[in-house]
């Protein structure tokens, strides 16, 4: 069996890359692969082997974290890993994905001697940066604990919830309320400004009362200032996971309001021009349409 500390990390983006660095800081030799040659070089310069390929970060790993912009990135990291199959490694997903195609890729990987777990993350990339994530893991259970000290690399939590597709089931519950208190922090900051208050003391004094989240602790100080760079998460990212969560809540035939009322927003801003900002941007909208 391949050095359990010898970890892939397949996909670099703000997330991926963050993951990696701490991995690395933690002592874990890790090679990375993206289709970005860039993220490698950046990574590689922290300690990371690149790689040419999914298949080749892979060789000699114990385990593969893939973080990726989308089901077909997924489904086409799988061929790779299937048509050069390296029995009993374990395959971490962090994405977030309908579970229909994250079963397909377990089984897919399954027959060539492979797991998959499904373990979104609870945090934003500026979270992740600092090790402040929270895993919900599910899947094989033995195959878990396999990775326990490689979650501890990377994370302050780590939630085992059994079955497969229940870390993604978490992870929706958890994202619906991210995308709807991130609208629900820009209104009420713009609320308060044009309300003739200082932006700074709405942040100093809501955070001590019950109106606070960590949403408006992590996206609040963005919003005051109007700045939503550098992103820790991007429009497109958001819409994408609010609308798997949409779906998945009419497919068991649960009604979203409040989420039906936030998702558009974030489409909103896109077109407007802040598809590659964070999405605090949305208070950019609602401050204009205040006249602010």
């Amino acid at each position: 069996m391949a050095d359990p500390r010898n970890v892939a990390m397949i996909g670099l983006g703000i997330m991926g890359g963050a993951i990696a660095r701490n991995l690395i800081a933690a002592g874990f030799s890790v090679a990375g692969y993206d289709v970005d040659a860039g993220k490698m070089e950046a990574l590689a310069r922290d300690g990371a082997r690149g790689a040419s390929s999914a298949a080749g970060a892979v060789g000699g790993a114990s385990i593969a974290l893939t973080s990726l912009p989308s089901v077909e990135a997924l489904d086409a990291t799988v061929a790779e890993l299937v048509a050069a199959p390296q029995p009993g490694l374990v395959v971490v997903e962090i994405s977030t994905f309908p579970i229909e195609a994250k079963e397909a890729a377990r089984d897919r990987l399954a027959a060539a001697g492979m797991i998959l777990l499904d373990c979104p993350l609870s945090g934003t990339g500026a979270q992740a940066v600092t090790k402040d994530l929270a895993v919900y893991a599910s899947g094989d259970e033995a195959a878990f604990g396999r990775c326990r000290e490689m979650f501890a690399g990377f994370a302050r939590a780590t939630h085992y919830l059994g079955g497969f597709g229940n870390g993604s089931r978490m992870k929706f519950v958890a994202n619906l309320l991210v995308a709807v208190h991130n609208v629900a922090a820009a209104e009420a900051i713009v609320l308060g400004v044009k309300a003739g208050l200082d932006p700074a003391r709405i942040l100093e004094v809501i955070s001590s009362g019950a109106g606070n989240s960590r949403i408006f602790e992590l996206r609040g100080p963005m919003m005051a200032k109007g700045v939503y760079t550098p992103p820790t998460a991007t429009m497109h990212v958001l819409q994408k996971d609010s609308g798997i969560i949409a779906e998945f809540a009419r497919s068991l035939g649960v009604s979203t309001p409040t989420l039906d009322a936030a998702a558009p927003l974030y489409g909103e801003a896109e077109k407007a021009g802040y598809e590659h900002d964070d999405v605090a941007a949305v208070h950019a909208l609602l401050a204009r349409r205040a006249g602010l």
